[in-house]
């Protein structure tokens, strides 16, 4: 499968001039939109100049701007493709053949965290091991699983762990008193859900950190999170896959059970302890019946 441009862009952000670097940063904050507008207004949002435009694109390999918007066009529409439109392009895979589903799941596993900035990533499990800080986990139709699991684990060796679930109508209740000392973890892949958004873009304006856990293609609530971890999600199936995604959860999971090793086994001990009937503030001594 094709590499995302995006991810090249990010991978050879140093090998840019300064200004070609303006480029790259003005396309990568509205991707793929800002490519698809003319060059005389991608300069002016960047602001550079025009000739910049032209060499930035050069230097990803496109023999002219129509080549580098075709491409971002094609991108687009793969970013959009519902399952039953994916569906019409595969090829019959049988059911005792399923090896190049497992094989692209593997690819996409180790593909993701080879281009995983790992600044970014350590970044975030700082962020998440700040027991100073309160986290709200949130996913969509299908990464609300994440979410959910991510924030079972994180609820386990650190404290102020809350996972945004119920009806949506009833998410925006749960950003009241958010503000600077919160983290908002977003999972969020194509198709991209308007309510997730506009969540992550409010808590960012009432002063939260954003962590945004999405696919190749970035969801718009990149435009406006600190930390942003993509992982390939595309398969040789009509649905998108959370391999990558479930990946990113457990190290992240892990990275912050680490990060504090004796407050994760001082929590993790107190659970046991509540789980096998004993009260952890008496020494261990077994609860009575009724307590």
């Amino acid at each position: 499968m094709e590499r995302p441009l995006i991810e090249e862009i990010h991978d050879r952000i140093d090998e840019f001039t300064s200004t070609e670097r303006k480029a790259a940063y003005a396309l990568l904050a509205n991707y793929p939109v800002q490519g698809l507008d003319t060059v005389a207004n991608f300069a002016k949002a960047a602001g550079v100049s025009s000739p910049t435009i032209l060499r930035f694109v050069a230097r990803l390999g496109f023999p002219g701007f129509a080549d580098f918007q075709g491409r971002l066009r094609k991108e687009l529409a793969s970013q959009l493709n519902t399952p039953l439109a994916r569906s019409s392009e595969l090829q019959q895979v049988p059911p005792d053949n399923m090896d190049p589903l497992v094989a692209q799941m593997v690819d996409n596993v180790r593909e993701t965290f080879a281009h995983l900035p790992k600044g970014e990533l350590e970044g975030v499990i700082r962020l998440l091991a700040d027991e100073k800080r309160t986290i709200h986990l949130i996913g969509g139709r299908f990464t609300d699983a994440l979410a959910r699991y991510t924030a079972a684990h994180l609820r386990i060796v650190r404290p102020n762990v809350i996972h945004v679930a119920g009806q949506q109508g009833n998410w925006f209740d749960q950003l009241l008193g958010v503000g600077s000392k919160d983290v908002i973890v977003v999972f969020d892949i194509r198709r991209y859900q308007t309510e997730i958004i506009r969540f992550a873009e409010t808590a960012a304006a009432q002063g939260a950190s954003v962590v945004l856990v999405t696919d190749s293609w970035m969801s718009p609530v990149g435009r406006i999170a600190s930390f942003v971890l993509p992982a390939r999600v595309a398969v040789p199936s009509p649905w998108d896959s959370s391999t990558a995604l479930m990946a990113i959860a457990e190290v992240l999971i892990a990275g912050v059970s680490a990060a504090n090793p004796e407050r994760s086994q001082k929590r993790m001990q107190a659970l046991e302890d509540l789980r096998n009937g004993h009260d952890p503030s008496k020494g261990g001594e077994t609860m009575p019946d009724g307590e």
